[in-house]
């Protein structure tokens, strides 16, 4: 099961260099079902996994010049700041048990993961359905209001379930501004570098890291992120949201079922 766990860093590195995002949405349920680390780990060892793996991959689209820097800027900055107020604030403070009582069991850990799946439904939802917004000229500045409150919202999402946020700023970054996909995708790599690594920073006094482990895994999510990124080349970027919709909807399911029902049976 290692094994796997190691050659599915790989496939963290493809998602995130096709699509701009989804490194999160793997690594979590790896780091928690096939290495064993509780939920509150996981989000902070993908954390660093995922910015580690965007950081390399901006790099690249900035020699290519598809990376919309005021656009990043605009989304990154109050997504830091949301990301420093769930991870200082909110997450400290969760109870280890959310509910229990009724014969109802719901553990801090459980209600992460469940929160975690239910956002990926929404986001597949959105992608999946294929909805195209016309490109925005003068008159969608006033977008930038929305594109601001959206930062912050990912922020909080990325700090408190150690997110990236790719499946909310990549829809938001195309819905809202009419960016092309690659050029999402290329803008949301960027995003995830700055918010994922305050957020992980942010949890070196609060959870114990395996350096070995970790510089392992992103070193092989590296790799997959070059072999994506040379994908992404080749492929029509509309065709790159209803893939990732699938992928999110798979794994938001299979979280689902196996924190509510398979959990709950033992």
């Amino acid at each position: 099961m290692e094994i796997l766990g190691y050659l599915s860093a790989i496939v963290i590195g493809l998602v995130m260099g096709l699509i701009g995002g989804g490194g999160s949405i793997l690594s979590v349920p790896i780091f928690v079902y096939v290495f064993g680390f509780d939920a509150v780990t996981a989000t902070a060892l993908s954390l660093f996994v995922v910015g580690v793996t965007s950081m390399v991959g901006s790099a690249g689209f900035i020699k290519q010049k598809q990376i919309d820097f005021k656009t990043g800027f605009t989304f990154g900055l109050p997504s830091i700041l949301g990301v420093l107020f769930s991870r200082r604030l909110v997450l400290p403070h969760l109870p280890e048990y959310i509910i229990n009582r009724w014969g109802i069991t719901l553990t801090k850990d459980m209600f992460l993961l469940l929160l975690f799946s239910i956002l990926m439904l929404i986001a597949s939802y959105k992608m999946i359905r294929k909805l195209e917004r016309p490109r925005l000229g003068k008159e969608g500045g006033n977008n930038y209001t929305i594109l601001i409150s959206q930062g912050l919202l990912v922020g909080i999402i990325t700090g408190l379930i150690g997110a990236g946020g790719g499946f909310l700023i990549v829809p938001a970054l195309v819905m809202l501004l009419g960016l092309n996909m690659k050029k999402a995708v290329a803008t949301s790599l960027f995003i995830i570098a700055m918010n994922s690594t305050f957020g992980f920073l942010s949890t070196l006094k609060m959870v114990k890291h395996d350096w070995t482990f970790l510089l392992t895994f992103s070193a092989l999510s590296v790799v997959g992120i070059f072999i994506g990124m040379a994908i992404s080349k080749k492929m029509d970027g509309r065709k790159l949201k209803p893939i990732f919709g699938w992928i999110v909807l798979a794994m938001g399911i299979f979280i689902i079922i196996k924190e509510i029902f398979l959990k709950q049976q033992f």
